[in-house]
């Protein structure tokens, strides 16, 4: 079913209509509700309610008080003054990595779990490929003493240890989803199937700009946090608002919209998407949608995906746990098909090299799917006086173990 009326988003900002979300649910050609029937209630309630208490007063406090007092924020806009002169550029590094949880996914699902709280649910689900959307959605949970249900993928629990122990440290219950490629999508299939079966008590935290309308458009906004803070930060240090670049690495995309959504409709600030190549694009170990991937339907929404001649998923394959994602939210496949962002793909070895680099130029040890965005430098030239922003959307804590595996530390 789509749901295709709204007269909630008479707060949407015209200007900005070309790249973000009508009032219909759609960026450009992409996004919508395409949700079973049994479905529909959940997602409506969502729908209906989500702008009206986004702009409440209380929740606005409440919101921004725990982003200042529990997660950290703002994060510190770094110079990164060795890995600038190594590439002839301005390069700054947003720290979402020194958020509380270790990522920008705390910011999400500060504003979720108020949102589910508000709509008076008790009990909490998500998904998760990395473990850090687990964790952070954990992390709610306990902070406000609400049951909290992840699923993971099988080959994910195994390669993401450290953070499934942290998720079952806060309460959580982890659940392997053991269909498929026992990654991100089966999760994100399982998690749907529970929220169809639960569909009165329960919230279902999605971690990044995908699925239903209005999931992208809701995530998003609470990710805007990290542009709205790059600007005043800007402002601050180079006496303007906007850089010439800003990167981000993108799988659903999550970290890259709150990166970009500050900057959609300035046509002077350049949009960079970093995607993970895998063992290179047509290996066939790829998770590269933007080059990959055709229109179609996936967890609700209609989007770039992955997939064969007769329209079944394509298993994506990345190093990185968080990138290995068939497709990609319906922001970025509508910035990527208008022309809006640029986007690039790197391999497995590039993005880890890359991490690496980091660690040793400036003692900051990335997330591996940071790492993807730090790696354009290599081939993607720059003028000396462009101010490049790169979001640098963890650390790489949770990712030692692969490190450790590759490098042979």
């Amino acid at each position: 079913m789509k749901i295709n009326k709204s007269s909630d988003h008479t707060s949407l900002n015209k200007n900005k209509m070309n790249y973000n979300v009508n009032e219909k649910g759609y960026y450009g050609a992409f996004g919508g509700a395409y949700i079973p029937e049994m479905l529909y209630p959940n997602v409506e309630e969502l729908r209906l309610n989500y702008l009206k208490v986004m702009k409440e007063e209380s929740f606005q406090e409440e919101f921004k008080d725990l982003l200042k007092e529990y997660v950290g924020r703002p994060t510190p806009l770094y110079f990164a003054k060795r890995f600038s002169s190594k590439y002839n550029a301005k390069i700054y590094l947003k720290r979402e990595d020194l958020c509380h949880t270790g990522a920008h996914k705390i910011n999400n699902t500060i504003g979720q779990i108020l949102m589910a709280k508000r709509l008076k649910k008790t009990r909490i689900i998500a998904e998760t490929g990395a473990g850090q959307h687990g964790v952070a959605t954990a992390t709610v949970c306990a902070l406000m003493g609400l049951e909290c249900i992840v699923y993971m993928g099988e080959i994910d629990i195994e390669r993401q240890a450290p953070n499934v122990a942290r998720m079952k440290m806060l309460g959580a219950t982890v659940v392997p989803a053991l269909s498929g490629s026992k990654t991100l999508k089966d999760a994100t299939n399982e998690a749907i199937r529970d929220w169809i079966n639960n569909p009165i008590d329960t919230h279902y935290i999605i971690g990044s700009v995908v699925g239903p309308h209005p999931y992208p458009d809701m995530v998003a906004r609470f990710q805007s946090v990290i542009s709205q803070e790059i600007k005043v930060q800007l402002q601050e240090k180079e006496g303007r608002t906007n850089p010439d670049y800003v990167v981000a690495c993108v799988g659903g995309g999550s970290n890259a919209a709150g990166a970009y959504y500050e900057y959609l409709d300035s046509p002077d600030v350049g949009i960079i998407a970093v995607e993970a190549a895998g063992k290179g694009i047509y290996s066939g170990e790829s998770a590269a949608t933007s080059v990959l991937g055709k229109t179609g339907i996936i967890h609700g929404s209609k989007t770039l995906l992955m997939q064969t001649q007769d329209g079944q998923i394509t298993e994506p394959y990345s190093i990185s746990a968080g990138l290995d994602y068939p497709g990609v939210g319906p922001m970025h496949a509508h910035l990527y098909q208008s022309g809006r962002g640029e986007f690039l793909s790197i391999t497995d070895d590039d993005a880890m090299k890359a991490g690496l680099e980091l660690s040793q130029l400036e003692g900051i040890i990335p997330a591996i799917e940071t790492s993807h965005a730090l790696a354009i430098f290599k081939t993607r030239k720059f003028n000396p006086e462009d101010i490049v922003v790169v979001n640098l959307s963890g650390r790489g804590d949770k990712d030692l173990n692969t490190y450790i595996d590759y490098f042979k530390l």
